[in-house]
């Protein structure tokens, strides 16, 4: 069986990747293949790497406050493209009010700022698992670096 496929990216003028590159090596040491495009990337280049990389997610991280038109942008782009399959998730500083209103637009999932990691990772590899047909095994079964992971959390 293989890996699921998540697609990370920086859309915007957002230049802080640090957090996001967190979560592309948690995934990877979960089990996932992580396809990190990095900063400053269009909606539409967002989109096309993702169809042309068949992946199962993809994961969005937003700290610049620009988050609702750039979901709307890139869930149009999903849609010109036939992708609607893919799921979208997005994370970073995201009020709360903004996270219903992007869960309504068809953002899949919203990982506001202090998400623990364990549940990030364990969302995404569910949401991607569900599109690529695999189930993840909980926590406790992805060893003792995701375990780590979880005993570092701030809020444990």
């Amino acid at each position: 069986m293989t890996a699921p496929r998540i697609l990370l990216a920086k859309p915007g003028l957002d230049g802080h990747d640090r957090g996001l590159k967190v979560i592309a090596f948690a995934l990877r040491d979960a089990g996932a293949e992580v396809i990190y495009l990095g900063l400053r990337q269009s909606p539409a280049a967002i989109v096309a790497a993702a169809v042309a990389e068949d992946a199962d997610l993809i994961g969005i991280s937003v700290l610049s406050g620009a988050h609702l038109p750039l979901a709307e942008q890139i869930l149009a782009r999903r849609a010109e493209q036939g992708a609607e399959h893919i799921p979208v998730v997005m994370g970073g500083t995201i009020p709360a009010g903004h996270a219903q209103a992007l869960r309504e637009m068809g953002v899949a999932a919203v990982y506001p700022a202090g998400s623990l990691l364990p549940e990030v990772v364990d969302g995404l590899l569910s949401l991607a698992g569900q599109q690529h047909g695999t189930v993840k095994a909980a926590a406790g079964d992805r060893g003792d670096l995701y375990a780590l992971y979880a005993e570092k959390s701030p809020r444990s």
